[in-house]
């Protein structure tokens, strides 16, 4: 017997009924995991940190509350401290790590989004405990998790991502020098990335940097480095017929676009002031906790896991991304059919020729593309890491989860589209991965090849953290190669 529950999913908050299919066994509350979870999520929409950044957080919050929770399980050890703060059988209670899990959380959302203490301390006080519990004794659950944390913030603040702004002034700043080749009113070299200017929904312009450039210096997970799994170039203008090919593609696809293709283009397509791609799998994976009736101990685990799959899915793609910074769909095709008249799908008008120059993708004009290099599709290589992750972790691929949106419930065109409710539905893990990459293609962000070969770069990553997560787990080295991932030998 199946029954529909209602779940919020901010970046189409009013506009969309987010439905999930779940078993009636529903537990009675959420854990503990999950609801930091959720204020994680919420820290994230607020905060309007970039893809990658967004990922590091996911990452390094679960990694603290790991390994605070850690100390009070029978086997697995914390990545800084090891086993060292390890409690005697009789502490390991499930109030004890739930206390330390907690304060390991809290201490690194504090480090992470300082400017939300008052909403952090709120969220604190809710669950049962006090925000100024500051003790550093390890035989106190609040002083396990601090000291986890403080390990762990430790460890991360100097971790190349300049998190501080001691690399460069700005949190998170390039500290490279990363300078574009094109400018938003030229493209010196179509084949490589340009900015762009678009509206600020206020009547002026912005034109954003490429974000996080210098991202392949931070220390991943599990990566040997951060590019063990970069895919060939993509392909050049003058050198090779795909260039034109996949510009076509995309003016084609754009063209084709129906209710089903702008719904899947608009859900999957995470921008502002949402949990972005990397939580957009940490909100699936409370479904598969809710579905599956997990206990704490198990969240604890998933979303350590997860977290870190999306991490260093984060620095693998970005260092992609950096290393060949290639042109957006909407360079190319500006390039190339500037002075032609080609299709494209005009919100609220359908179908129209438009000259190639000023060739638009179904996007907001207020974010018409993201501010970085195209190769490859971040969607497309969060979603193959942390569905790569949550399949080893269920022990199967099944997943069962649905998306609905009533006619006219569309953000691009609101009252307009879709003309009839439609329903987004995923039997696999690797069903709703592939969808979250074919969408950048339907909304005109990627390309074929950027999608694909950062589909298979997900897997790939996903597969090594899985294998590294269970050394932490286990508190034991899993058998070599256990996932039958090489360094460069995952199955595509």
């Amino acid at each position: 017997m199946i029954r529909v529950s209602g779940f919020s999913h901010s970046a189409l908050l009013a506009v969309v009924a987010f439905t999930l299919l779940v078993p009636c066994a529903l537990p009675a509350q959420d854990t503990l995991a999950v609801r930091w979870n959720d204020v994680l999520l919420e820290a994230i929409r607020v905060s309007r940190l970039g893809p990658p950044i967004v990922a590091r957080a996911i990452g390094e919050v679960h990694t603290c509350g790991f390994d605070a929770w850690a100390a009070y399980d029978d086997f697995a050890v914390g990545t800084q401290l090891g086993a060292t703060l390890r409690r005697p059988p009789a502490e390991r209670t499930p109030e004890n790590k739930q206390k330390a899990f907690s304060y390991g959380e809290y201490r690194c959302l504090l480090d992470l989004f300082p400017s939300q203490s008052d909403f952090l301390r709120a969220r604190m006080i809710d669950f049962g405990f006090d925000p100024d519990d500051a003790s550093t004794d390890p035989a106190m659950p609040q002083g396990v998790g601090n000291l986890a944390a403080a390990a762990v913030m430790g460890f991360r603040h100097h971790d190349g991502s300049n998190q501080l702004g001691d690399l460069n002034p700005g949190p998170y700043t390039d500290y490279t020098g990363y300078l574009p080749v094109n400018d938003p009113d030229h493209i010196n070299d179509p084949n490589r990335w340009q900015p762009l200017r678009f509206s600020d929904g206020q009547g002026g312009f912005v034109t954003p940097g490429f974000i996080a450039p210098h991202w392949e210096n931070v220390v991943p997970f599990s990566l040997e480095s951060a590019s063990q799994f970069r895919p060939e170039r993509p392909p050049q203008h003058w050198r090779s017929l795909g260039y034109v090919a996949q510009a076509l593609e995309i003016v084609v696809m754009n063209a084709k676009l129906d209710d089903r293709g702008k719904m899947i283009a608009e859900y999957w397509a995470d921008g502002p002031r949402s949990e972005l791609p990397p939580g957009h799998w940490t909100l699936f994976a409370e479904f598969v906790s809710r579905r599956d009736a997990h206990t704490f101990d198990e969240d604890v685990k998933m979303f350590f896991a997860v977290g870190n799959a999306v991490f260093d899915a984060g620095i693998a793609c970005w260092e992609t991304k950096r290393f060949y910074d290639s042109e957006r769909p909407i360079t190319a095709i500006r390039y190339l059919f500037k002075r032609r008249r080609i299709p494209q799908t005009v919100p609220f008008e359908g179908v129209k020729l438009v000259k190639g120059r000023d060739w638009l993708p179904y996007q907001p004009l207020t974010f018409t593309t993201p501010p970085f290099p195209e190769y490859t599709s971040g969607h497309s290589t969060f979603s193959a890491a942390a569905a790569e992750v949550l399949k080893r972790f269920t022990g199967g691929d099944a997943f069962g989860a649905a998306v609905t949106f009533p006619a006219g419930s569309g953000r691009l065109e609101p009252g307009f589209a879709p003309r009839h409710d439609v329903t987004l539905r995923w039997a696999t893990f690797s069903e709703a991965a592939d969808e979250a990459g074919i969408s950048r293609r339907l909304g005109g962000i990627h390309f074929l090849e950027g999608d694909f070969r950062g589909r298979a770069m997900g897997r790939k990553v996903g597969c090594t953290v899985w294998q590294k997560a269970q050394t932490y787990i286990d508190g034991n080295p899993p058998p070599a190669d256990s996932c039958n991932c090489n360094r460069r030998g995952c199955p595509n």
